[in-house]
């Protein structure tokens, strides 16, 4: 055998070990999570920015949400946690501004999780303003004062800075965690090894991912 061909098959079959290799618990870019080319601006200190990309309807997203939820307090001390609501299609906008709307009135911790419910067990469709101001004043917002954050000048912003996100970022599906401007991964992403995973598996192996991805940006900051 030519001793090219054999440093060539070496090669490939190191490459192959290295894939089989992956896991959550050792995961591999490109496998279990991606890496941007242009790392993204964080604002988070010593600790590791975390961003969730998601959206109301996502029947994924709305899975994943009690896990994710937990996940954030353990990691509280070691992470910021940031949420993006994509607003792709104006039938979303209703939507996203909802979200950014609770943002500014300082009650996501409150009201986060009765939007996925409201959406995906009540089946209430949030597809246009109103029903987004009836739903906010049934659940016992005042009204008028959502009203007027959600169509303020403040909320128009944080649409676009947004898309401006999820376009850097080049978010393609949902729900996506990014980790320090840099990572990529999801439980679509972290379960690409086990094909055969249920979605829970999926979540709990995105989790474990996403530790990885946080303690080794933790030391890359050091």
């Amino acid at each position: 055998m030519p001793t090219l061909f054999k440093i060539m098959l070496a090669l490939a079959l190191c490459g192959a070990g290295a894939n089989a290799a992956a896991s959550p618990e050792q995961p591999a870019s490109g496998v279990e999570y991606l890496t941007l080319a242009e790392t993204q601006n964080t604002d988070a200190g010593q600790k590791v920015e975390v961003t969730e990309f998601f959206a109301y309807y996502c029947p994924h997203c709305a899975s994943f949400e009690p896990a994710l939820a937990e996940w954030v307090n353990k990691n509280s001390d070691k992470i910021v946690f940031k949420r993006v609501h994509l607003g792709h299609t104006p039938a979303v906008v209703p939507q996203q501004r909802l979200y950014y709307t609770l943002e500014s009135m300082g009650i996501v911790p409150q009201y986060h999780a009765k939007v996925f419910t409201a959406m995906h067990e009540q089946r209430q469709r949030f597809g246009n303003d109103e029903q987004v101001f009836e739903w906010a004043a049934s659940a016992g917002i005042d009204r008028a004062a959502f009203t007027n954050a959600y169509r303020s000048f403040g909320i128009q912003a944080k649409l676009v800075r947004a898309n401006g996100m999820v376009a850097s970022y080049k978010v393609q599906d949902w729900p996506k965690i990014a980790i320090a401007g840099r990572y990529l991964t999801s439980p679509t992403q972290a379960g690409r090894s086990a094909p055969d995973a249920s979605e829970a598996q999926q979540q709990a192996m995105a989790l474990q991912v996403m530790d990885y991805l946080v303690a080794k940006a933790a030391a890359e900051k050091k």
